[in-house]
């Protein structure tokens, strides 16, 4: 059991390549897209995360790239300062915050020199045995691994394909997220995010070394028939949920509109959780948010970074596959249910339903210690 496929590059998957490596197995990883993909939401190492990433020796790269964020405050639509919640006191302890894409880039670099990639491609097709499952690509040759890890996301076609259709497996959470690239202006502060409200619905300006970065997150039922990659079809829901912010001219949202509805780079999805009761089927695995995504509000890049490496862990210390992937995965559950289970109250803090729910929310950031 030496030959395994990885299927993307985000998190997860460059992670578990480069321990792979380390532990002597032969990774390729494949990735539809040409490249690492820049940019993306903010994201925290934490926790085991931090240690697997100091092993890696990337940490101080992390580091160096960290968006320096220290408080995020809550404004009214006038820009006024309703209320404040300091975010810097846990990462003195050693938390980074960094782009998604930084970290993602960072991860793949360091998983090169022992790792396959195969960028610009992905699996068509899955066929196991008891001995490997043979694997054909949109454009590379067929070939056989003793074993397949799908890392790829919300949305894994690993998962699709060995598990069953999405809609099986996905649990929309009733909410629609969205970021866009920003070029940092004159008041955008430095070490704090500003956030704007109105009932179900969120805009904020996130700050970042060299741009900042438009976010968007709203309450809105499933659209079952907006595709993932419908960028017409996500914009124009965007723009109909702000339509009132931006009529009002409520904060920055008519300028934050206006990006989202031209840039080149928007990220656009729903905020939803996979659950499945076994994450292997076979010589099949998953792993990170293909597995046991816990959504935006949860801690899905540490989850990954922690979970390549409990993987890794044991299919070096089972010849098994069978008994790796289970022992990880009882093993990794450990750490993702609870959060799973705190999702929707971290939705509610930051996207309150009502207006007594906003009012709520502001006036308890007094009372915190760190608030005011």
């Amino acid at each position: 059991m030496r030959n395994v496929l990885i299927s993307g590059a985000g998190i997860a998957g460059p992670t578990l390549a480069y321990w792979l490596a380390r532990h002597g197995f032969r990774p390729t990883v494949v990735e539809p897209a040409p490249a690492a993909r820049p940019g993306g939401s903010p994201v925290d190492v934490r926790g085991p995360a931090l240690r697997v990433a100091e092993r890696m020796g990337v940490l101080p790269q992390l580091r160096a790239a960290g968006t320096g964020v220290t408080s995020l405050r809550f404004v009214d639509a006038a820009g006024r300062q309703v209320g404040r919640v300091a975010t810097g006191g846990r990462r003195g302890a050693g938390e980074v915050e960094l782009p998604r894409g930084d970290l993602a880039a960072l991860l793949s670099e360091a998983a090169r020199e022992h790792a396959e990639f195969l960028f610009g491609d992905s699996i068509s097709t899955l066929a196991q045995d008891a001995d490997g499952v043979d694997v054909t690509f949109e454009h590379a040759p067929p070939r056989r691994f003793d074993l397949v890890i799908g890392a790829d996301g919300l949305h894994s076609r690993v998962r699709r394909l060995a598990f069953g259709p999405e809609r099986v497996h996905v649990r929309h959470l009733g909410m629609y997220v969205a970021t866009v690239p920003l070029l940092s202006g004159p008041d955008d502060p430095a070490d704090g995010v500003r956030m704007y409200n109105a009932p179900g619905r969120a805009a904020a300006v996130h700050p970042g070394r060299g741009r900042s970065l438009g976010f968007f997150a709203f309450r809105h039922p499933e659209v079952t028939d907006l595709h993932h990659r419908d960028l017409a079809g996500q914009r124009r829901l965007l723009g109909a949920a702000y339509a009132e912010d931006e009529r009002t001219g409520a904060w920055r949202l008519p300028e934050l509109l206006d990006r989202a509805r031209t840039a080149d780079e928007f990220y656009f999805d729903a905020v939803a959780q996979v659950r499945l009761d076994t994450w292997s089927h076979g010589r099949i695995g998953l792993l990170g948010d293909a597995a046991s995504a816990v959504s935006l509000f949860g801690d899905g890049s540490s989850l990954a970074l922690a979970g390549a490496h409990t993987l890794a862990t044991a299919l070096a210390d089972h010849t098994e596959p069978t008994t790796a992937l289970h022992h990880y995965e009882t093993t990794h559950r450990r750490l993702v249910d609870p959060r799973q289970r705190n999702v929707l109250r971290a939705a509610a803090l930051l996207v309150p339903r009502t207006s007594r729910g906003l009012r709520t929310r502001n006036l308890a950031t007094h009372l915190l210690p760190s608030g005011g």
